[in-house]
């Protein structure tokens, strides 16, 4: 199994998927438990939520299941939000903390260093190369982290998750012109919605997005409840949902790709 799929676009955007995929390779699947293999925690559907909003965009899927190796998180192993219950490279619980591996057949240290190598590195040095690129045409690029999660876990947080979860690390990880434009669409779109919440931005949105060196980056955490019929299986699009979420997502990639320029001139 390839570790990603890419397709080269023309636009200053470029799309992530880490969490997209739910297959895992026939020596994990063997370890895992039931749960496990369900792939609970996938993405559900993200990467066809953004299919086609506006033209031109990059757009790098991860394959594997997050239970393979997680994609979002730090390399070394650092936590994303130090002091809270979440998951690491290699989860070994669900995000209700139910257990995902065979008793005695969870990861060990040689399973992390293989899955690193490749899976983990193979797509951010894919993604790295896209952002040198698309840098190259525009001189900015803009990396949107697409994510989405059940939006009630008692394990990583109380209450219902707003629909739309803006991360920017504070502000750190993109141009505040980006981060007032996308606030604002949210904030007419009818859906619920935070900025720099529960989910401030993972891994890759801390680690690429450097606005001084040309490089922004956001990500955005949409509640499954805002385009799924169910959160759980068979975790079935919801038509009429998808359809109105997906009007408020193409408004902020269009209101990116039109920043673009001027955050170049600068």
């Amino acid at each position: 199994m390839d570790p990603f799929t890419l397709r080269k676009g023309n636009s200053p955007i470029i799309l992530g998927f880490p969490h997209a995929g739910f297959s895992y390779p026939h020596e994990v699947g063997q370890r895992l438990n039931d749960e496990g293999r369900l792939s609970r925690d996938t993405d559900w559907h993200i990467q066809h939520l953004y299919s086609d909003l506006i033209p031109g965009l990059t757009t790098i899927t991860g394959n594997h299941s997050r239970y393979v190796i997680d994609l979002n998180r730090d390399p070394h192993g650092n936590s994303l939000y130090p002091g809270q219950t979440t998951t690491g490279l290699i989860p070994e619980t669900t995000f209700d903390n139910t257990p995902i591996w065979r008793e005695g057949a969870g990861p060990a240290a040689t399973d992390t260093g293989h899955w690193l190598e490749t899976v983990h590195r193979p797509y951010h040095a894919a993604l790295l190369a896209e952002i040198d690129r698309v840098k190259a045409l525009h001189g900015v690029a803009i990396v949107y982290d697409c994510h989405s999660i059940r939006s009630q876990i008692p394990w990583l947080f109380d209450g219902v998750l707003p629909d739309l979860n803006i991360g920017t690390d504070g502000g750190v990880t993109c141009a505040p012109e980006l981060e007032a434009a996308v606030v604002d669409i949210a904030r007419a779109s009818g859906h619920s919605w935070v900025l720099n919440g529960r989910f401030r931005g993972g891994w890759t949105t801390r680690h690429y997005g450097e606005p001084a060196s040309g490089v922004h980056a956001i990500q955005m955490e949409l509640a499954q409840s805002s385009y799924l019929a169910t959160e759980t299986p068979p975790f079935a699009t919801d038509p009429q949902k998808a359809a109105h979420l997906r009007l408020t997502l193409a408004q902020i990639l269009k209101k990116l790709a039109e920043l673009a320029p001027a955050l170049a001139n600068r």
